[in-house]
């Protein structure tokens, strides 16, 4: 059963998403990072006959702050799942009376949007019967038993929080929306995994810093950490979770309840 995905999208995290989703040829954003001589193509799919539509909206950078009389009106939408990556928060709040859809996933990074108008969105979509998620950097979006329509999204497109098998090898099961499980695991495979278990937390954290991470260094309020290490964390666990490791040390006490529930 397919999802149909519609994506409404500013700058270059919308097109990293865009670009794993499609896993357009020689697109990885490590450009060779990884170590392999040649690129093996090792992302063996493509999802843009799930896609629907794809809207790149306006810089809201180089919008006013507050916009009284909407005068950016939203391409109107059809689809089962609606991704919406930085757009203006004005507009933003329009989009569950614009796009006929059963949920919509609305990824934060950084300070794009104030906790009010998430809060806002999330009362909207409630009130259309719309389900809703903010995950917070993106890689931290998992299933949920509210929300079947996004469980479904994460399951088909394969994305969200990682999810690896470890056996001999590693296999990439569930990636990161910016594609980044796929880059970790071929590092790992050329610098093994036969490692005690601090090396092998050195050579993922070693890998995801050698990857284009999309998630920014600046000090994050609510966690009290930055969102690139808030996604390094998670990638180390999904690691664990893979190696059937089950220690929690060095992850922030404020992030234990997001990394490890």
């Amino acid at each position: 059963m397919g999802v149909r995905l519609g994506i409404y999208y500013n700058g270059s995290f919308g097109e990293r998403f865009v670009a794993n989703l499609v896993n357009y040829p020689y697109s990885c954003a490590s450009f060779g990072a990884c170590g392999v001589e040649y690129c093996t193509h090792c992302k063996h799919y493509s999802y843009s006959r799930d896609i629907v539509g794809v809207v790149e909206m306006e810089d809201p950078e180089g919008m006013p702050e507050f916009l009284d009389d909407l005068d950016y009106p939203v391409q109107k939408m059809e689809a089962d799942v609606i991704v919406a990556i930085h757009m203006h928060p004005d507009i933003l709040l329009t989009l569950p009376e614009n796009v006929s859809a059963d949920a919509l996933i609305v990824p934060i990074e950084g300070k794009w949007y104030p906790r009010g108008v998430i809060t806002e969105l999330e009362r909207k979509c409630e009130k259309m019967g719309m389900e809703f998620s903010a995950p917070k950097p993106f890689c931290i979006l998992r299933e949920r038993e509210d929300t079947p329509v996004i469980n479904e999204f994460i399951k088909h497109f394969r994305i969200g929080y990682p999810k690896f098998r470890i056996h001999n090898s590693i296999e990439v099961l569930r990636s990161e929306p910016c594609g980044a499980a796929w880059f970790v695991a071929t590092r790992l495979r050329l610098s093994g995994l036969d490692s005690d278990i601090r090396e092998l937390w050195n050579r993922v954290s070693e890998a995801h810093h050698s990857f284009p991470c999309t998630a920014t260094m600046e000090k994050d309020e609510e966690y009290g950490d930055s969102l690139l290490h808030v996604a390094g964390y998670v990638l180390r666990h999904a690691i664990d979770e893979a190696i059937g490791y089950e220690g929690d040390e060095e992850i922030p006490d404020k992030l234990k309840e997001i990394v490890l529930w």
